[in-house]
């Protein structure tokens, strides 16, 4: 069976990057690009990038792709609305229900809007890679662009759907799950299991 590795780097402005890779085949997914992006490259040694993924186009999570492509391959991709909303490019735009494909792992887009137009989180097997829609015990602040209604939308009726083991790695702070933020994270006070 397929073994899923994921590793996280720790970037300028306090942004996680991920790293996650095919440990059979060594095709690796970069998920959040921020700066520097020779730390980045530094965990991607025996690996061979397919994606470089920004869950949102904020500067933290994106500023390093073009850099990092140049560096490691790959071919970079974001949601279309956030490429609209601050002006970035891509390889390829992202929508909802869309699959990357690395190694024998498919990694599927789920469109969260809400922190960002276009912020997707990203699912592979039962880890999800939730960018700034929700974190360990809070979730992404608040920006010009954010539109907190959608956000909380978004995370009730797309991040809820799924199974509850799931392992969340957010854009800042630790990793967690969704159990745990279900039972400890002020954003759910009163929604608990029993809406699900």
């Amino acid at each position: 069976m397929a073994k899923l590795g994921i590793v996280k780097v720790k970037l300028d402005r306090d942004v996680n990057c991920y790293v996650v890779s095919d440990a059979t085949t060594k095709e690796a997914v970069v998920v959040d690009p921020g700066q520097p992006a020779e730390k980045i490259a530094e965990q991607l040694k025996d690996l061979n990038v397919r994606w470089i993924v920004a869950t949102h186009c904020h500067p933290g999570h994106v500023g390093g792709k073009d850099e990092l492509k140049s560096l490691a391959g790959g071919q970079t991709a974001m949601h279309s609305a956030d490429a609209k909303q601050f002006l970035r490019s891509a390889d390829r735009y992202l929508l909802d229900g869309d699959e990357l494909e690395f190694g024998e792992f498919k990694m599927g887009v789920i469109h969260t809007p809400g922190h960002t137009p276009g912020s997707i989180c990203l699912v592979v097997a039962n880890h999800a890679f939730v960018g700034d829609t929700i974190l360990a015990g809070g979730i992404g602040r608040q920006m010009p662009e954010t539109d907190l209604r959608r956000q909380m939308m978004s995370i009730g009726t797309r991040l809820l759907r799924l199974p509850l083991s799931t392992a969340l790695y957010p854009g800042h702070g630790p990793a967690t799950s969704l159990e745990r933020e279900l039972a400890t994270n002020p954003i759910f006070r009163g929604v608990g299991a029993a809406s699900r």
